[in-house]
């Protein structure tokens, strides 16, 4: 097992690192998140199977590194390190993507069970299925005819939430609370966008699974 830590404080990447090593993970450390992004464009996706990473640092936020990531499509588990111990911080990390937050300090126990628990979750999570259609949840890989389709993580969220409630109408009020943790009326049409995006995406596949309902939603 590889992870990467990204943390401003040195004294902080050495005693995680050193203690992760010795709990048998291989570690290598990153001072901000623009250092850890050079680092994950290098060695390229699937080179770590965690990434440790604190909230605020120069140069890039561990906010803004954790929304590049997924924004690219890249889903390695993350979990926060960090003294940042709101409510809405821990939320908003959350939503972001994360798999877990730690507020600071921490028993180091408390983290290899965090971590273990993260990596257990991702590998032992069901497949989603409807029709030809495949939802890989732990590695968020979306499969139809058992041919891969690239979708972004919002993408990916959409059509996880769609195939997860495939006997009802998804409303766009409810996929907006769901998936963008909206919970009032942005007057944008972000949600028949994804939708739309999703449609070419899939369709060119099979014949359409995604039918919309005037008035009503998906």
């Amino acid at each position: 097992m590889r992870c990467l830590v990204v943390d401003d404080d040195p004294k902080f990447r050495s005693y995680v690192s050193s203690g992760l090593e010795q709990s048998g993970i291989a570690c290598q450390t990153a001072p901000d998140g623009a250092a850890a992004l050079e680092v994950l464009d290098q060695v390229g996706e699937g080179a770590f199977d965690l990434i440790l990473l604190d909230v605020m640092m120069p140069v890039k936020t561990g906010w803004e590194l954790l929304h590049d990531l997924r924004e690219r499509g890249r889903e390695t588990p993350v979990i926060f390190i960090t003294a940042r111990d709101t409510v809405e911080e821990r939320v908003k990390g959350l939503k972001l993507g994360a798999d877990d937050y730690i507020i600071k300090p921490f028993a180091f126990e408390e983290l290899l069970a965090r971590i273990d628990a993260v990596i257990r979750r991702r590998q032992s999570l069901p497949p989603l299925e409807y029709a030809d259609l495949q939802l890989d949840l732990g590695r968020r890989l979306a499969l139809r005819g058992g041919k891969k389709i690239e979708l972004s993580p919002r993408e990916f969220d959409v059509l996880r939430w769609l195939v997860m409630h495939h006997d009802r109408v998804v409303s766009r009020t409810e996929l907006l609370h769901e998936v963008w943790g909206i919970d009032f009326d942005p007057e944008t049409n972000v949600v028949d966008v994804h939708v739309a995006r999703l449609r070419k995406k899939i369709d060119k596949h099979g014949r359409p699974l995604i039918q919309t309902v005037r008035g009503e939603g998906y």
